[in-house]
């Protein structure tokens, strides 16, 4: 038999687990508030894009009239040319990750507080790996082409300057949460500065530094063939030409053969992650 609570054993409990009595006005309010605000904005947003329900049924109607003229998929006689711009595209994401992640690597180490203490020094770099990551990669594709020209060498440059930032931010991030204790170990037996960053840092933050670089080289393949609609060269380009002349069945082999060459990376990369940090990683 369930025995009744006195009143001061209520009180007690309610002190302990004030939100099972119920939540204070205040906090009920502001919670409301909150989700009014939520609210408030999505309407906002969605008007200020000119978000009619009628111009996404009638969407729908054209985007299945374009999927009824892709089929069947058809190579328009150019298959060997679209294999070049895909092998094209692939050299852009795989060189523009290299350079990127070999660039971020001293910068995420000089960006980890555990490594600089200069809070000062620090918090610029961070603001710069932030500038970087804030400038979209067809942005930086724009800015390279009217630098350097058209062509891969700016989707190259392109994928490097975005991912940069990002490179730079994660590993800084890895590097901080990394167990102490290796480190003072091998600083007790006398090592300096550079060799605990070697035998205890590097060893640690490896294999997390490589499957960060694998997944956005995953991306950066889809990347690479946005940015050569803006004319950074490979398999987009050719995908923008077709789209202009509504050649749809042309348009279906070009996404055809990148949605193969992404799930072909995606299944080597999760391999080899699996290879170098164990089985745990998907």
């Amino acid at each position: 038999m369930a025995t009744a609570l006195s009143e001061v054993e209520i009180a007690v409990w309610r002190r302990r687990f004030p939100d099972a009595f119920g939540r204070p006005l205040r906090q009920r309010l502001l919670r409301a508030g909150a989700w009014l605000l939520f609210i408030v904005l999505v309407l906002a947003a969605l008007w200020r894009v000119d978000a009619d329900p009628l111009r996404l049924w009638n969407g729908l109607f054209k985007l299945g009239y374009l999927l009824r003229l892709m089929i069947p998929p058809d190579t328009g006689g150019a298959l060997l040319e679209f294999l070049g711009g895909l092998a094209e595209t692939l050299a852009m994401a795989f060189l523009g990750t290299l350079l990127a992640a070999l660039i971020a690597l001293p910068l995420g180490f000089l960006g980890a507080k555990n490594i600089v203490p200069h809070s000062l020094f620090r918090f610029g770099l961070r603001r710069f790996f932030d500038g970087l990551r804030a400038v979209d990669q067809l942005v930086w594709a724009l800015i390279f082409v009217a630098a350097v020209g058209m062509g891969p060498f700016a989707g190259i440059l392109a994928i490097a300057a975005g991912d940069i930032g990002v490179f730079a931010k994660l590993f800084a991030e890895t590097i901080e949460n990394i167990d102490r204790r290796p480190v003072e170990g091998v600083r007790a037996v006398g090592a300096g500065r550079l060799t605990t960053l070697r035998y205890a840092v590097l060893p640690q933050v490896l294999p997390v530094f490589l499957s960060n670089a694998l997944y956005l080289l995953e991306s950066n393949t889809r990347s690479a063939t946005i940015l050569g609609i803006v004319g950074a060269g490979g398999i987009g380009l050719f995908l923008a030409d077709r789209i202009g002349a509504n050649d749809w069945d042309v348009v279906a082999t070009l996404i055809i053969m990148v949605l193969i060459t992404v799930s072909l990376i995606d299944m080597l990369s999760a391999r080899l992650r699996r290879a170098v940090i164990g089985p745990a990683v998907r």
